[in-house]
């Protein structure tokens, strides 16, 4: 990439150097604060999010004080004032109204797509909250009085132009780059799915003799498996135990929904929990689809919505954790789930649910041929994965070095 001719320094931390012919001055010579207060039915509510501002998203938590909002114009530039919600800004699509949390600021003497890479941009980012004040790192906010004191580069408007478009074209191409990767990610994750679920109920003969299991998840099975209820080869482990700092706590929110994987040991709920052992299965009956099948080598609480099941003797726990992960028994179950704002299936559903058994020798021949193709799978969701934060990283980077001049896109031709 090209670099300007000759650089300064900007005196300003975030910025570094730029080009000589740039400039810094506070971010108010560029902007009027909107302090206009209305209401959500003339001005419809908006959303400040991460990926820019949007129509008020549903679910979210709304003020019964409908008037009680800032005025927000097309074009201005909004940006979430707390820490909690790092890198929510943008520059608004319509008029609107936005909750008082957010800063409105209306754009003068500069282009407004530049100012959507420039203020969105990692390193300004980081220097907002720098000027923040609050008694937590985690929770405070940087109100306008702070921010308006930021500086900013400053440059002819021609190259805020030519910032802009080189920034649209290429981002664009980064951005259908990753829409295309995480595509390639969800059609692997479905590829998954779909070989769970055939392989737990059908096997692995596809011309083995069929016949009809009567019950409707599961369909047809091969004629020498029989169905049973979970209950009859399992058990419902209830036994609680106090937990302490040291002690392995797993909770639904420390378990990986894709795979089962638990990415931390340690849960951040206290309490009492259930005790399981090596080789239970923790299955969530909040989220069904999250379930944790235990190595061998630790046993701990289980925390939360989590119960714990333990399979018999001569029945394979890992076939039936496979089996846990069939879209047709998680159908099931949650067509049997109760409450209204977080439904959860009762214990005794779950086991009493019927699922397929094939003899031992071949619950252990499906589990290992599920184990060598879901790990290939994993192994490419894996790969896909890391390129999308590389993309990402690189998109971050691409921006934070053209607003601050660290490259000259002055002369690129856009192809």
């Amino acid at each position: 990439m090209n670099t300007y001719p000759s650089y300064k320094d900007s005196g300003v931390e975030w910025i570094g150097e730029i080009p000589s012919g740039w400039d810094v001055k506070r971010l108010d010579h560029f902007f009027t604060q909107r302090k206009d207060k209305v209401d959500d039915t003339m001005y419809p509510p908006l959303s400040v999010t991460m990926k820019g501002i949007k129509n008020q998203l549903e679910g979210v938590a709304k003020s019964d004080d409908n008037s009680n909002r800032k005025l927000v114009l097309k074009n201005d530039f909004v940006i979430n004032s707390r820490s909690d919600r790092r890198g929510s800004s943008g520059i608004s699509f319509r008029d609107g109204s936005v909750s008082l949390i957010n800063t409105v600021l209306e754009p003068k003497n500069i282009n407004t797509n530049y100012v959507e890479y420039l203020l969105k941009s990692h390193y300004f980012i980081e220097e907002y909250f720098r000027f923040g004040k609050g008694i937590h790192f985690d929770l405070w906010s940087t109100n306008y009085s702070l921010m308006k004191n930021i500086k900013i580069p400053v440059l002819s408007e021609e190259q805020q132009q030519q910032i802009s478009d080189y920034l649209d074209h290429k981002t664009s191409k980064i951005d259908t780059l990753l829409e295309k990767t995480q595509q390639k990610i969800e059609f692997l994750k479905e590829q998954r799915i779909s070989l769970i679920n055939t392989t737990v109920t059908k096997g692995l003969d596809p011309n083995v003799e069929m016949k009809d299991s009567g019950v409707e998840w599961i369909g047809e099975i091969p004629s020498g498996w029989s169905v049973r209820k979970l209950k009859y080869i399992s058990n419902l482990k209830t036994d609680k135990g106090d937990t302490s700092e040291g002690d392995i706590k797993i909770s639904p929110e420390n378990v990986e929904s894709y795979t089962g994987v638990c990415f931390n040991l340690h849960s951040e709920q206290e309490g009492k929990g259930t005790i399981f052992k090596p080789g239970d299965i923790l299955f969530n009956k909040l989220r069904l689809y999250l379930v944790k099948i235990i190595s061998p080598d630790y046993e701990g609480y289980s925390m939360g919505e989590m119960i714990v099941i333990r399979m018999n003797k001569n029945i394979s726990n890992r076939f039936y954790f496979y089996t846990f992960f069939n879209q047709g028994f998680i159908n099931l179950l949650e067509s049997q789930s109760t409450g209204v704002k977080l439904p959860r299936v009762s214990p005794d559903v779950i086991m009493s649910s019927k699922l397929p058994l094939p003899s031992l020798q071949e619950q252990q021949q499906i589990v290992d041929y599920l184990d060598k193709e879901t790990s290939k799978i994993d192994k490419l969701v894996d790969i896909e994965s890391k390129r999308i934060i590389l993309l990402k990283e690189y998109r971050q980077s691409l921006i934070s070095d053209v607003v601050t001049g660290k490259v000259d896109v002055r002369d690129e031709v856009l192809v």
